[in-house]
């Protein structure tokens, strides 16, 4: 939704949300680059690997709320406004980040479920969601692991459009989602 009238920010739990999303990306995709330093089979590649689920699944707890703020919280207007081209690419990437942010967490929830892997999450064991088949487990390894490498694209594209935005543009494209502290920093 969006609004003429809107705040020229975003509200604070979609502003803590945004932000708390980005710190668990960088963990996720740090503890399965970080896995690499250890031995197969060591126990601090094993907790970086368990972390890794962890923090991606919380990333899937969260986007739902997200998207739901996304969808019924207003959205604040960019001053000044972008071309109507900019705009639509932006809804797009925001969508696909959605996506993203729902498809990679399931798809390693999936690979856990057909390995026959426990799947830990802060101390439960979570329910496989299909049943064992190790072919599949490598299947969906193999699309999650692409994904993941995209993602890095899209996110890095995300980052650079802010920035873009603001330095290039000049226009409030990255204060409308800083608290507010940070929003005068950068006056």
């Amino acid at each position: 939704m969006t609004s003429k009238d809107a705040s020229p920010r975003y509200s604070t739990p979609s502003i803590i949300l945004h932000w708390l999303m980005l710190i668990l990306m960088i963990s996720t995709y740090a503890f399965i680059e970080l896995r690499e330093l250890f031995p197969k089979g060591s126990d601090p590649r094993e907790a970086m690997k368990a972390l890794h689920f962890m923090f991606g699944l919380s990333i899937l707890l969260l986007v739902l709320p997200r998207i739901g703020m996304r969808l019924l919280g207003e959205t604040p207007t960019i001053t000044p406004q972008p071309p109507a081209w900019q705009q639509a690419s932006a809804k797009l990437a925001h969508w696909l980040l959605y996506l993203f942010m729902l498809a990679m967490p399931l798809m390693g929830w999936l690979t856990l479920s057909a390995a026959g892997k426990p799947i830990p999450f802060f101390g439960l064991q979570l329910p496989a969601l299909i049943s064992e088949d190790k072919e599949l487990a490598k299947f969906i390894k193999e699309i999650h692991a692409t994904v993941g490498e995209i993602g890095y694209y899209l996110i890095g594209l995300h980052v650079l459009a802010a920035l873009y935005h603001h330095y290039v543009q000049h226009d409030d494209t990255l204060r409308r989602m800083l608290p507010k502290s940070k929003t005068q920093a950068l006056d």
